[in-house]
């Protein structure tokens, strides 16, 4: 089987600094759309959570949407997701079963490339376990396909992209599958500002700098942008920079960016002071642990 990260391997550097950028909730205003109208959706439907409806769609929000595990992978978040809602006494009063998901934990702990084409593999060679997860996952694709569309990047994204291609070599970092990100960058016509766009496929957004970018660049010249904390759980791994879009003040992220950031980053200006009052702000947005 072919590795898909053999092409972060092949990546050569072009340009004196590296930007790395998140897709969903950071170029596109899609996380809200993707987890309230696809994911939790399917979540109640393929896991018999209809009885707790109510609490499984607030809980599948906070886990994805507005935590600290925004942005997650799909296997993990499903994990985080059931423990929470187990836990919740309005839910353990309904008599709602919890699914058992050994199987997933099982697989989590072991697969290092948490995506679509390591699930089928392994349904595919018998672990009927991981059967109902397919399942899910699989209409979760199907309902992202069919429903969103026409959801433009954020204000001055494009003018940012044009921007950071003057002097860096940009590309897309994300636990979102290829094909969607491949679809929906190239829907808007951004996909031309990256030089490549790596999806769960291709490992962890950790492991994608880690292959892309560290050793290829100096530390201080790679910046990763997102926003959700595993972006810069990504870029702190690789003693990179980390620049936050923070959920609910997106647009004026970018302009920061624009106006601003980059000009730092660009002149070696960024790390320290000023990168650690960003990162206060965007800690400061979401919290650990939900208020029920």
């Amino acid at each position: 089987m072919n590795d898909p990260a053999q092409k972060l391997r092949d990546f050569q550097p072009a340009k004196e600094f590296f930007v790395g950028i998140d897709s969903d909730g950071c170029i596109f205003d899609s996380m809200e759309i993707k987890h309230q109208e696809c994911f939790a959706p399917m979540f109640i439907k393929h896991w018999n959570l209809q009885a707790g409806s109510k609490f499984a769609r607030e809980v599948w929000a906070f886990v994805n949407l507005y935590s600290k595990t925004r942005g997650a992978n799909r296997f993990p978040a499903l994990v985080r997701a059931i423990e929470l809602l187990g836990a919740r006494p309005q839910v353990q009063a309904r008599g709602i079963q919890m699914p058992n998901l050994d199987a997933l934990n099982e697989w989590i702990a072991r697969e290092s490339k948490l995506g679509n084409a390591t699930l089928n593999a392994e349904v595919a060679g018998g672990n009927d376990g991981l059967a109902p997860v397919k399942v899910w996952s699989d209409a979760v694709n199907a309902q992202v396909a069919d429903i969103v569309h026409g959801v433009p990047p954020f204000p001055l994204v494009r003018e940012t992209l044009a921007k950071i291609n003057e002097k860096a070599d940009a590309m897309c970092i994300s636990q979102t599958p290829c094909d969607a990100l491949e679809r929906e960058w190239g829907e808007h016509g951004i996909s031309g500002f990256v030089e490549m766009i790596a999806g769960q496929e291709m490992g962890t957004k950790t492991q994608h700098l880690d292959i892309a970018a560290k050793d290829k660049y100096p530390s201080d010249k790679i910046l990763m942008i997102g926003d959700a904390p595993g972006d810069q759980k990504a870029a702190k791994g690789n003693n990179a920079l980390f620049y936050p879009i923070n959920p609910g003040g997106e647009e004026a992220s970018w302009e920061r960016l624009h106006d601003e950031a980059l000009d730092k980053f660009f002149a070696g200006e960024y790390a320290g002071a000023y990168e650690d009052q960003l990162n206060a702000e965007f800690q400061a947005c979401l919290p650990e642990n939900p208020s029920w």
